[in-house]
């Protein structure tokens, strides 16, 4: 490609702006990340520098510098697109686990899981009695999810006003999802599903690791499986992703020390905690009490060519008063759809979430946050989902449920981990999760509006709550779709 022409300008040469995309149809991916990498020592345009970059001079330059000099910055250009099928939510959930990449998953909102969808961990191999108990409890599981869904069909035929010229497919397609939501509460980790992942190699190499490093079989193999099929796209720079003994020791030598210190590992309990109406426990556990004056000297700082401890002096002189209107001047103009300038970062809430398992997917995917998951457990009892209570289904949902609990600890005996996968979408988890002030934002417009889903609306609204009574003036300018009726502020059109 000819280079633009140079134009003249009041101070010498200038050059036209350029931006275009490197073709993956003419280069691999790892080319395109050596002519990006190149950039740094090579005045040539990128499409030039891509012209002399072949395959083996692109792997060659990752074997040194990527590989050999630890300039992995370099992976982040190579990108690589991977359609994961059949595996359980369980293993999904370690492969999602990464903050740089992007996953969409096959959605149990909106389509009914077939029969015997679900996974059979290794574990029980050696096990074959066991094997078929877990077997049978998965497959009661799924007969109980169809009938509760039949269940739920003909009780809200009975008690949902039809939309004026709603015809009948799209009026029965309307409670088919209403059905569908509230019943999947029932299916167990070991569901299976779909998950496109699009992630760069050096995230992907993470992941790799993570999935190696594991406790469970399948989720080794997923990372074999992933390995395998990266390297068809980026041969050289997810070359050496294996097996990290560090993290492949670190649970273990979690479940040792809480053992040795005393604190209670997971017990059966002598009656489970079933509850249908109850909100989701959320407690603050953690927040910023300097926050005031964290956010106004971070506000300042950045046109300021004072030192940070000059800044912070002065900003705790002006009182508490001038501090907030620092704050709400810079907050006044957020729309609804704005993020808070990067400085909103710098105050920090950990909430402690007692979450049903299906409303702890929802929550992790939000992954800029940190998030502290205990492991899949039947100990904190699970929640009978609103329609299907209102149904009279309770006694049905609990019955089906509690009979996998029994296998569940059966299971637990030969492999705590293996265990995880009969705990149903209903169970609660507990998470502990630290996010600032600027996510709390994204969150809370997100997930407490009416349109969210009600498994993580009611946490997030809790959240919320607990957020703006210790510091309500950060949350002035925060615009939502809907503002719950207990809301300090007043709320502008």
């Amino acid at each position: 490609m000819t280079q633009p022409k140079p134009e003249s300008g009041a101070c010498g040469q200038t050059y036209s702006r350029r931006v275009y995309p490197l073709d993956a149809h003419d280069l691999s991916e790892e080319q395109i990340a050596v002519a990006f990498a190149m950039t740094s020592r090579r005045p040539e345009a990128f499409d030039e520098i891509s012209e002399q970059v072949s395959k083996e001079k692109a792997a060659d330059f990752h074997e040194r510098w990527v590989l050999g000099y630890g300039h992995a910055s370099v992976a982040e250009h190579a990108v690589v697109h991977l359609a994961v099928e059949n595996v359980s939510r369980l293993a999904v959930d370690t492969l999602e686990d990464n903050r740089l990449a992007s996953y969409t998953e096959k959605s149990s909102r909106y389509q009914v899981m077939p029969e015997d969808y679900f996974y059979v961990p290794d574990e029980l191999v050696k096990h074959p009695a066991l094997k078929k108990e877990y077997e049978a409890a998965c497959q009661a599981l799924f007969q109980g999810y169809f009938k509760l869904i039949d269940g739920c069909m003909e009780y809200l035929r009975e008690t949902t006003p039809r939309i004026a010229t709603e015809r009948d497919g799209a009026f029965n397609g309307r409670l088919s999802r209403i059905a569908t939501d509230h019943c999947r509460a029932v299916l167990p980790a070991a569901t299976l599903t779909n998950v496109g992942v699009t992630a760069n190699a050096r995230t992907l190499e993470h992941a790799i690791t993570k999935l190696v490093s594991s406790e469970l079989i399948e989720e080794q193999h997923l990372g074999d499986a992933v390995r395998e099929q990266g390297r068809l796209i980026t041969p050289t720079l997810i070359k050496y992703a294996d097996k990290i003994d560090y993290l492949a020791r670190a649970s273990g030598l979690q479940l040792d020390q809480a053992r040795r210190f005393g604190f209670p590992g997971d017990e059966p309990a002598a009656e489970s905690m079933a509850s249908g109406a109850s909100v989701p426990e959320v407690r603050l556990v953690h927040w910023d009490q300097k926050g005031e004056e964290k956010l106004a000297a971070a506000l300042l700082y950045r046109h300021s060519n004072l030192s940070y401890d000059q800044v912070w002096e002065r900003v705790n002189e002006l009182g508490s008063e001038p501090r907030q209107a620092i704050i709400d001047e810079s907050a006044a103009g957020i729309g609804p759809h704005d993020a808070p300038l990067r400085e909103f970062e710098v105050v920090d809430y950990s909430f402690e979430f007692m979450l049903d398992y299906g409303a702890y997917r929802e929550f992790k995917r939000h992954r800029m946050m940190s998030y502290l998951p205990q492991p899949l457990t039947v100990t904190h009892g699970y929640r009978v989902p609103s329609v299907v209570a209102q149904a009279g289904l309770g006694s049905e949902f609990e019955q089906t449920v509690r009979s996998a609990e029994e296998v569940y600890w059966k299971v637990r005996e030969v492999s705590p981990p293996a265990a995880q996968y009969l705990v149903t979408h209903a169970h609660n988890r507990r998470v502990v999760s630290k996010f600032n002030l600027r996510e709390c934002y994204h969150l809370f417009k997100m997930r407490t509006s009416d349109e969210a889903h009600f498994s993580i609306r009611e946490p997030m609204q809790e959240a919320m709550r607990l957020a703006v009574a210790v510091q309500p003036q950060f949350f002035r300018h925060l615009k939502l779709r809907n503002y719950p009726a207990w809301w300090p502020h007043p709320v502008s059109d």
